[in-house]
C-alpha cells in the first residue's frame, strides 16, 4: 500500500521495453553492415577513386552521393507528407559550417578518406585508413574538450535558424522538391559517361 504522505517520483518518458531496444540495436547493426557493403561495392572505399574525385578525374563519389541525396530526399519528404516521420532540422550556422567544411575538406584531401569511406576501407583491409581513423578520434576528442567554449562563440556565428533550401529560395516545398529531383537526375545523367578506372 502506498503512503499518501510520500511523494512518488515518476518519469514522464516511458522507457522502451527491452525487446524494442534490442530490436533497434539489431536494426542498426543490419543497416550499418548494409551501408558499408554498398559503400564498398560502389567503390568509394578505394583510395584511388577518392583521390580521383578530388582531382576531378573520377566522379564515382559524386554519383554515389547524388544518388543517396535524391533517394533520401524523395523518401524522407514522402514519409513526412504522410505523417510517418518527423523532420529534425539542424540550425544553419554559417561560421561553423564553413570552418567545419574547410577542416573536413583538408582532412579528406590529405588522407583520401572521409568518416564513412575510411570505415569501409578498413573493413576491406586498407590499413592506411588506421591513420585517418586515429586522426578522426583525436579531432573528436579535441572538439569535445573545446565544445563548451565553441558553443558560446564560433557555433553562434551566422546563425540563420532552421533553414532549408525551399525556404532559402522562397519556394513552396511542393514546387521545389520535384524541380530539385529533376535537377539531380539530370546531373547524374550527365555524369553517366564517367566510369571507374
Amino acid at each position: 500500500m502506498i503512503d499518501p504522505g510520500k511523494v512518488v517520483k515518476t518519469s514522464s518518458v516511458a522507457e522502451p521495453p527491452p525487446a524494442a531496444e534490442s530490436g533497434r540495436i539489431v536494426g542498426a547493426v543490419f543497416f550499418g553492415l548494409a551501408f558499408g557493403f554498398l559503400l564498398q561495392k560502389g567503390g568509394v572505399g578505394k583510395y584511388h577513386i577518392l583521390v580521383g574525385q578530388l582531382l576531378l578525374q573520377d566522379f564515382t563519389v559524386v554519383k554515389v552521393m547524388l544518388t543517396a541525396i535524391l533517394v533520401g530526399m524523395v523518401g524522407i519528404f514522402a514519409l513526412h507528407r504522410f505523417a510517418k516521420v518527423n523532420l529534425h532540422i539542424k540550425p544553419t550556422r554559417l561560421g561553423p559550417n564553413i570552418i567545419g567544411g574547410l577542416v573536413f575538406g583538408a582532412g579528406f584531401a590529405l588522407s583520401g578518406y572521409c568518416p564513412g569511406t575510411v570505415a569501409a576501407a578498413l573493413g576491406q583491409g586498407n590499413y592506411d585508413g588506421f591513420f585517418t581513423m586515429a586522426g578522426m578520434l583525436i579531432g573528436s576528442l579535441i572538439y569535445a574538450e573545446a565544445s563548451k567554449k565553441l558553443k558560446s562563440t564560433v557555433e553562434q556565428w551566422g546563425d540563420k535558424g532552421k533553414l532549408m533550401l525551399p525556404e532559402a529560395l522562397h519556394l513552396p516545398r511542393a514546387l521545389f522538391l520535384p524541380l530539385f529531383a529533376v535537377l539531380l537526375a539530370a546531373v547524374l545523367a550527365s555524369l553517366a559517361r564517367y566510369t571507374v578506372r
